[in-house]
């Protein structure tokens, strides 16, 4: 009877400390925002911008330099478009296309990217501040870091092409 009560307090107290252990996932998760932090990119839970979506989602920020800020579109995998938004390239469509055409060095870079992007990925944001990928972080970091040159070439290739001119300082 003592070893039964000494098997149910050990329990009772190991319990608790299970559920705190991370998961699989959570740790996988864990290791992939942690390297691709280290590659410069910021990572956070936002609400995406899909008007169905309630919640949060982990979204991947490449940032722009300040003096060189990039342009404004918005791309939805049409998984998660709307028919009436125009279709784009490899099943993605334009929620807001660029004012004017990208560049052929962004277009071609913007292509190659989305025909390599996970499943999980539903949208692909530029604005002047950053390109942002709101994904469900599906991948490994070793399977993501082969992305990493690929959003770093679309993002060179759309630093200073924003919309609108930055404000210069005035010269005196």
């Amino acid at each position: 009877m003592e070893w039964f009560i000494i098997v149910f307090i050990v329990m009772f107290v190991m319990g608790p400390v299970m559920w705190l252990k991370p998961s699989p996932r959570q740790k996988r998760q864990a290791a992939l925002r942690a390297n691709v932090t280290q590659h410069g990119v910021s990572v956070k839970l936002e609400k995406p911008p899909l008007h169905y979506f309630k919640g949060t989602m982990p979204a991947y920020r490449w940032h722009f330099p300040p003096l060189a800020p990039g342009p404004e579109f918005l791309l939805v995998r049409d998984s998660d478009a709307s028919e009436a938004l125009e279709p784009y390239h490899a099943g993605w469509r334009w929620r807001i296309a660029p004012l004017r055409p990208l560049p052929d060095s962004a277009t071609q870079a913007l292509t190659m990217l989305l025909e390599r992007l996970p499943q999980d990925a539903v949208v692909l944001q530029s604005s002047s501040e950053a390109i942002t990928l709101w994904w469900w972080e599906s991948q490994t970091p070793e399977r993501f870091a082969t992305y990493l040159p690929e959003f770093q070439e679309l993002l060179n290739a759309l630093r200073g092409y924003a919309d609108r001119p930055s404000a210069q300082p005035l010269k005196g």
